[in-house]
């Protein structure tokens, strides 16, 4: 595992005013880049082969270094590590960077400095003992139940397991008993959508019947202040073609669900409610202080339901950026605070300039 210390030592030594803002050309990297240039920061991105037109030519004027690899774990090469040191990067992880370049590698082999919480990243996967639900529960956050064997169903659950061939995706399934778990698992095993082992491993949730807020945080160290930066919807399929469909043919056509994200969606919540919001994300906060110092670092999100009786349950947790690149259009609430609009990248920049100033750079990376 990679010492902070090593970490800040490295930080220590980079050109404070030359400083680049890093991402991994997936997942969040326009929406970063696009806030580290209104701070006016330089930027690089790292591609794979193949995917990189997005970021190397058609928003080629957001980045001023494009590194392309054969593929992204080799980010952890050190040729590679050496050239975004030398460019004095200071990396933002997101859910690619965790999945393509990996937990292994990120947390013991790459020595480029994160806003974010690399120890934290790993609590995403809800098959280690210290997961995501585990700090919930010491938040004191609510959550929904979880089943741990198929034959307790009792409700309407989701099951939470990954495709079969996109680890990165979701192949979420719904049940309201032991029988309907068993058919529907079948189904997706026999159609290759789904692996008899991952299933093993599953989670069963009960489903939250209410509407759905993804809330976007941002926890700044230096000033110990929480931000909420704004909510989101997700747009899935193709799940939302389905929705799409009269009630009659729902019912009718023989196709499982997937719930693989495309998009998202803006959205507010009303203004009484927003102090339950708030309230989780610091719980959030001080709980990931205490079972993974330093705790949260930067962005992430608390992704959840409001139930009929206004109660906030939280199902899923984003320990880095969330990726949602409409709430800076769509979300009064950054307006609301530094009165002009600020989005996750935005809101990463000014961290850094803040922490550059007061000469807090340390404070801020692992």
């Amino acid at each position: 595992m990679i010492k902070r210390e090593e970490i800040v030592e490295i930080v220590e030594k980079y050109d404070k005013e030359n400083i680049s803002i890093g991402v991994i050309g997936s997942h969040s990297a326009l929406e970063i880049a696009h806030g580290a240039k209104q701070e006016d920061f330089k930027t690089v991105v790292v591609c794979q082969k193949g995917r990189e037109k997005t970021y190397a030519k058609y928003y080629r004027n957001l980045f001023d270094e494009v590194i392309v690899l054969e593929k992204f774990a080799d980010m952890v090469k050190e040729d590679v590590q050496k050239k975004l040191r030398e460019l004095n990067t200071i990396f933002v992880p997101s859910r690619s960077f965790s999945v393509y370049v990996g937990y292994d590698n990120i947390e013991n082999n790459f020595y480029v400095p994160l806003l974010g919480s690399r120890n934290m990243l790993r609590i995403e996967e809800r098959n280690i003992e210290k997961n995501q639900y585990y700090l919930l529960k010491k938040a004191g956050i609510r959550i929904p139940k979880i089943f741990k064997d198929p034959k307790e169903i009792d409700r309407l659950v989701i099951v939470k397991i990954m495709e079969k061939k996109r680890k990165i995706e979701r192949a979420f399934f719904y049940a309201s008993s032991y029988e309907e778990f068993l058919k529907k698992a079948k189904e997706r095993i026999e159609k290759g959508i789904i692996d008899e082992e991952d299933l093993k491993n599953a989670t069963i949730e009960e489903y939250v019947l209410g509407a759905k807020f993804n809330a976007n945080f941002f926890y700044s160290p230096i000033k110990d202040e929480l931000d909420l930066l704004g909510f989101d919807q997700r747009i899935q399929t193709n799940l939302d073609g389905i929705l799409d469909l009269p009630a009659r043919e729902q019912l009718e056509i023989d196709i499982p669900i997937q719930n693989v994200e495309i998009g998202h969606y803006g959205v507010t919540m009303r203004e009484s409610q927003l102090e339950k919001i708030f309230e989780a994300g610091e719980k959030f906060v001080e709980a990931s202080k205490r079972e993974f110092p330093p705790g949260i670092i930067g962005l992430f999100a608390l992704q959840g339901a409001v139930d009929k009786d206004l109660n906030f349950y939280v199902f899923d947790v984003s320990p880095r950026i969330p990726g949602s690149p409409c709430v800076e259009p769509t979300s009064p609430y950054m307006k609301y605070k530094y009165l002009k609009e600020v989005g996750p990248g935005r809101r990463v920049a000014m961290e850094i300039e803040l922490a550059i100033e007061k000469d807090m750079l340390s404070e801020i990376v692992t």
